[in-house]
């Protein structure tokens, strides 16, 4: 619900001009309560393939590495960390995909509604043409969900959806879970490389001896790509939350027109205020608390 407090960016205003027949047709969604899910080929793609993926390295951490090592305690040490850390990556890959980053409701460009915020003179609104919604500062539309999002900081097809206002903790999350299996990753590959030239190649694995290099090297090339590409996204948007400006933003240089926090609050804003553990979880939905959203300067 957009108040009548909040200022929006433009200067559309009168009601006669907005013409909801004329925006694009929304994704297909049934009722308040169905999952939201964007239809995206390429992003459904994306995101399968990260699910493999992180299955292949699974498949080759535990059948690979792990259960033929001699060492009973490392295997389990290292399977739960690998392990957990694997589910907590994949659940919040699942909830930032899942969750609806902060759509602007749509076709709410209405002259019944326009009259109901009961404008100040000289107060204005702005109209997205496109998907006929009045649009509220820091929003910005996306031509893949094909809403106006609020705070959007970016789509990203891996995750197939927008990184917005509620969804953002869990990308983050995302992000510093596949980072922490890939450097997991890369350690036990070289150890076991290690392991395997001071041993007997057939000794160190179940398979044979050209298939478990193939399977390391993949591995390898595998966790070293994602490592440094989750690591420099995950610092990306750390950044960006702290400096409380989102990529968009950065990347248009848009005047800034909300009031400037702290840091550590711009970080509760995202994660939920008071600080807990539950940051680090990706069942925990925010809780804004005394954290405001939107503070802006008049």
């Amino acid at each position: 619900m957009i108040s009548p407090a909040h200022r929006t960016r433009d200067i559309e205003r009168q009601a006669g001009y907005l013409k909801p027949e004329h925006c694009a047709p929304p994704p297909p969604r049934t009722g308040s309560d169905t999952m939201w899910f964007i239809r995206d080929g390429c992003g459904i793609v994306c995101g399968v393939i990260t699910w493999i993926l992180v299955f292949y390295a699974e498949f080759v951490v535990v059948f690979v590495m792990l259960l033929p090592a001699k060492n009973v305690a490392y295997s389990l040490i290292n399977g739960a960390l690998f392990n957990g850390l694997a589910f907590l990556a994949l659940a919040s890959h699942a909830r930032a995909m899942c969750t609806d980053p902060g759509a602007v409701p749509k076709g709410n460009a209405t002259k019944e509604f326009i009259e109901s915020l009961q404008l100040k003179p000289g107060q204005v609104v702005y109209k997205c043409p496109k998907c006929c919604s009045i649009k509220p500062d820091r929003a910005h539309h996306c031509s893949v969900c094909k809403r106006c999002i609020k705070k959007m900081d970016h789509h990203c097809p891996w995750v197939n959806n927008c990184v917005g206002e509620n969804n953002q903790k869990y990308f983050v999350l995302f992000t510093m879970y596949i980072a922490l299996i890939s450097f997991h990753a890369l350690i036990m590959v070289a150890f076991h490389f290690v392991f395997c030239f001071e041993e007997d190649w057939s000794k160190c694995s179940s398979f044979s001896p050209p298939a478990t290099v193939i399977l390391l090297i993949l591995l390898c090339f595998e966790g070293l790509l994602f490592l440094i590409f989750t690591a420099v996204m995950f610092g990306t948007q750390v950044h960006s939350i702290c400096t409380d400006e989102t990529g968009i933003e950065q990347l248009k240089k848009e005047e800034r027109r909300w009031a400037k926090k702290s840091k550590w609050m711009n970080m509760k804003v995202v994660f939920g205020h008071p600080f807990s553990i539950a940051w680090l979880s990706p069942f925990a939905t925010p809780d804004h608390g005394k954290a405001d959203v939107y503070q802006y300067i008049v």
